[in-house]
């Protein structure tokens, strides 16, 4: 039964190809993958593939690389596969034309429990905003962003010491099982799609900036804490360093907090042999690992064998 749908797959990164992984040892008749285009990488800018394209390549499967997704060719050659099924993970925005293309129509699989923090970044923000449970969505989709019509979740626990990617790689397998599951529903006959709750207290999940990722420490620890959580390992939470007449950009990975009075003006660096502590507004964000320009990530131990911080250094 499951021969009766053919799928086109779309999707980019890591996380897309975990899904993809999931449905091909499943058995699902992939007809053809569309991913981005090859990108210039390292210091000889080589061109280098999508992580679905190198799995995809490793598949012999058909992969479709559009720089347009209007483009004429493009969407000849999609028609040509004769999918009556499209599955989104991690990819563009589609227009109309590629959405409704097949009979059974395009659904996407979205890491959060919808209508919750649609948009880039719903893992980071997820821990960023202190959630204490998460999940992941597949929906039809629609003209707009993470709004269509809701087919299935599946909801998880945010552990306390959660970081991105931890979550992502939880979210990825429960993804990938969802997947299979929507697949089979919709192979059945049995996919009952419902509209998705509109309220004020639906929460955004926007695109990671160098502003948004930024360490104010005029914050709680508690929110500090959650921020370097949840942008760990990747884009990672950073602050600036003044230290010794020059400004450095610095990366922190891990921390935990010190809840405890003190006087200082947030962003205040405190260090022993072992320990680098920063003020924030209730207490202190204990350093764990951290980077430098150019350098390697580190633990704090390490760091300052080599590194010496002046008496007014401070992390702005």
């Amino acid at each position: 039964m499951q021969n009766d749908l053919r799928i086109v797959f779309m999707g980019t990164p890591d996380f897309a190809v975990g899904i993809l992984k999931k449905m091909i040892e499943a058995g699902k008749n992939v007809v053809g993958v569309v991913t981005a285009p090859d990108k210039p990488a390292g210091r000889g800018r080589k061109l280098i593939g999508s992580a679905v394209k190198e799995y995809s390549l490793s598949q012999n499967l058909t992969i479709l690389q559009p720089q347009n997704l209007k483009d004429e060719n493009f969407l000849n050659e999609l028609k040509s596969l004769d999918a009556n099924l499209q599955v989104v993970v991690a990819f563009r925005m589609l227009p109309k034309v590629v959405w409704q293309m097949p009979q059974l129509g395009t659904f996407n699989l979205h890491a959060s429990l919808l209508p919750q923090y649609r948009g880039a970044a719903p893992i980071n923000w997820a821990i960023i905003n202190n959630e204490e449970t998460t999940g992941v969505t597949t929906f039809f989709i629609d003209e707009k962003i993470d709004t269509g019509t809701i087919i299935a979740n599946e909801k998880i626990r945010i552990e306390k010491n959660e970081t991105a990617g931890t979550l992502h790689d939880k979210l990825n397998t429960l993804g990938g099982e969802l997947v299979i599951k929507t697949l089979q529903l919709i192979e059945e006959g049995k996919a009952e799609a419902k509209p998705q709750t509109e309220n004020s207290r639906i929460k955004e999940a926007p695109k990671l900036t160098a502003e948004n990722t930024r360490i104010d420490w005029t914050k709680s620890g508690a929110e500090i804490i959650a921020l370097i959580r949840g942008l760990s390992p990747y884009p990672t939470a950073w602050t600036t360093l003044k230290n010794e007449g020059e400004a450095l950009k610095i990366k922190i990975y891990s921390a935990s907090f010190e809840n405890k009075d003190h006087s200082l003006e947030p962003g205040t660096i405190e260090t022993s042999k072992k320990s680098i502590k920063v003020a924030c507004s209730d207490g202190y964000i204990i350093i764990d690992e951290i980077q430098f320009p150019g350098k390697r990530k580190m633990d704090s131990p390490s760091l300052l064998n080599g590194y010496s911080f002046d008496a007014d250094s401070k992390l702005l």
